[in-house]
């Protein structure tokens, strides 16, 4: 775990190491990276020890080291956004921090004290607090990563590790308009297994996943929706998102049963649901129930939920070859409320009654 007595060095970049700021209009999603990185080390002797706050800097990394050959790596994905009055605000961070703390006990990995990191990520964000961007829809991400950096064959938990934090600014996610998405359901290959690690935020989740979501969009599909794996029956997830329906007067979403990640924004979708009196379920749900919904004519709409779209409507479902078009291709009442509420929460628009807003400056 943390070292009490552990402190945080700050070095500023230098003016030769400092970049140059991207057109804001112009962010896309992860190509542009901030001035400063957060880097900590751990092993068996020490603990975390040599915490820093530096320039963004490469690595120097042994090709033995043990990521690379046993895959031990975990991260986690959250934002800060500019609020009224200039502020900067994270959403949720300590739900992250402890997401990865939970990741990090599936593989096996070192937990960290999450105040700690969490003053860590504080003061790297006030340091490059330029760099949040201000345009309508932007915000700056944030990437915590965990990796096993001990040179050494053979199979087994490392002794050595390196957390980072690295961010980057990013656009709007729906710069094109906030429209709904196809999505093709996938019942070949699976995601995660029971007993498996599709609860953690691991990189071999969504390796595993590549060629099934290339395959999907040679079809046209801009993601998949994976069933589990024992039935190839009940929904799981969409891509690297939770997913809802909205059937009848249910608003329907999966269990956490240990094969899919227990999504942040997923968890503040059924807390604002429930808030205003909504029936937020969490229970297994066939494929074949949504199909029969869309028949019956109760199926009134689907979205997905993420920290990069937060809410991604969902407007057609390909499965088996039989599509159906959801709410007539068009964003449903729900998608809309809980986008705008959660984009109000986020940069401080509206009252914060589950204190999930972190200020940094």
């Amino acid at each position: 775990m943390w070292n009490k007595e552990l402190d945080i060095t700050v070095t500023k970049a230098d003016e030769h190491q400092r970049k140059q700021k991207p057109d804001p209009t112009k962010l896309g999603f992860g190509q542009h990276f901030t001035d400063h990185m957060f880097v900590m080390h751990w092993n068996r002797e020490r603990g975390w020890h040599n915490a820093e706050i530096c320039a963004y800097r490469n690595f120097s990394l042994d090709p033995a080291a043990m990521v690379f050959h046993y895959g031990q790596e975990i991260f986690e994905g959250l934002k800060a956004y500019r609020g009224q009055s200039n502020e900067i605000l994270l959403f949720r961070p300590q739900a992250n921090l402890q997401r990865m703390n939970d990741s990090a006990l599936r593989m096996c990995m070192p937990r960290f004290s999450k105040d700690g990191v969490l003053k860590a990520m504080k003061a790297l964000v006030y340091l490059d607090r330029d760099w949040v961007p201000a345009t309508e829809g932007a915000s700056l991400y944030l990437r915590p990563t965990m990796i096993a950096s001990e040179p050494a064959i053979g199979l087994r938990p490392a002794e050595e590790y390196i957390f980072y934090i690295i961010m980057c600014p990013v656009g709007s996610y729906y710069a094109g308009g906030f429209k709904p998405v196809r999505i093709y359901v996938e019942d070949t290959y699976i995601r995660a297994a029971p007993g498996g690690v599709g609860e953690a935020k691991t990189g071999g989740n969504y390796a595993a996943s590549l060629k099934a979501q290339s395959e999907a969009k040679k079809k046209g599909y801009a993601e998949i929706l994976w069933l589990d794996a024992i039935e190839h029956k009940y929904v799981e997830e969409v891509g690297t998102s939770n997913i809802f329906f909205v059937i009848g007067d249910e608003l329907i979403t999966s269990p956490l049963t240990g094969s899919i990640l227990p999504g942040v924004t997923r968890g503040s979708v059924l807390q604002l649901a429930r808030d205003r009196g909504f029936k937020a379920v969490e229970r297994r749900l066939s494929i074949d129930e949504v199909y029969d919904a869309h028949a019956a004519g109760t199926l009134r709409e689907s979205f997905a939920t993420g920290t990069a779209a937060v809410i991604s409507p969902v407007g057609e479902l390909c499965y088996k070859d039989r599509i159906i078009s959801i709410n007539d291709g068009k964003t449903g009442e729900l998608s809309n409320l809980f986008l705008n509420e959660l984009q109000a929460l986020q940069r401080g628009q509206r009252e914060d009654r589950h204190n999930w807003l972190v200020r940094v400056a």
